[in-house]
């Protein structure tokens, strides 16, 4: 093949890819945690094409399939598309930390495969997010707080959540730089 031939299919390769697969961008509320752990809302039907298109090999989903947004056969999608799909619905008012617990079950389980967490808004992704990157990823709590701002300052619910998970890891929530008030 010509230097000049190789160019042209480069191209023609990044000419005939599907725009929603060019960039994660789209997908609400986004977040690139590191390398292999991204949290996001909810993605549409195409951005699922585009997520594996970017390299993810496991989708898990920590909301219900009749939540507002919800893609109904999501499941069914992401396998067709030859990712992993795991759920654990989660209750937005009520998350406990038995959910988080099998979160990070699920990631434990393979830390190192590229995996994308999200629910409908990002708001149950970022939290559990936080709470996987400063427990599992040695990430400094200032730093995981600073970028759950980004999405949302969670609420009281959630915050309780996140003292609870804390405190059963023998992890305390103060940190410098971090105010959990309302």
């Amino acid at each position: 093949m010509t230097l000049r031939s190789a160019i042209h299919a480069s191209l023609l390769a990044v000419v005939s890819l599907p725009a929603a697969a060019q960039s994660l961008d789209g997908i609400r509320n986004y977040r690139e945690h590191s390398a292999t752990f991204s949290s996001a809302g909810q993605p549409t039907e195409a951005e699922l094409a585009a997520i594996r298109d970017a390299g993810f090999e496991r989708i898990v989903y920590i909301a219900f399939s009749t939540d507002r947004d919800a893609i109904a056969n999501e499941d069914r999608l992401v396998r067709d598309l030859g990712m992993e799909y795991v759920q654990i619905p989660v209750i937005f008012d009520e998350p406990t930390v038995a959910d988080f617990e099998s979160f990070a079950a699920v990631m434990e389980r393979d830390p190192g495969k590229r995996t994308l967490l999200h629910c409908q808004v990002n708001m149950r992704a970022s939290v559990f997010a936080f709470l996987y990157r400063v427990l599992h990823d040695g990430v400094p709590m200032v730093e995981a707080r600073a970028e759950l701002n980004t999405v949302w300052e969670p609420n009281e619910t959630w915050r309780r959540l996140i003292f609870d998970v804390l405190e059963a890891r023998g992890v305390t929530a103060d940190c410098e730089g971090c105010d959990w008030a309302e």
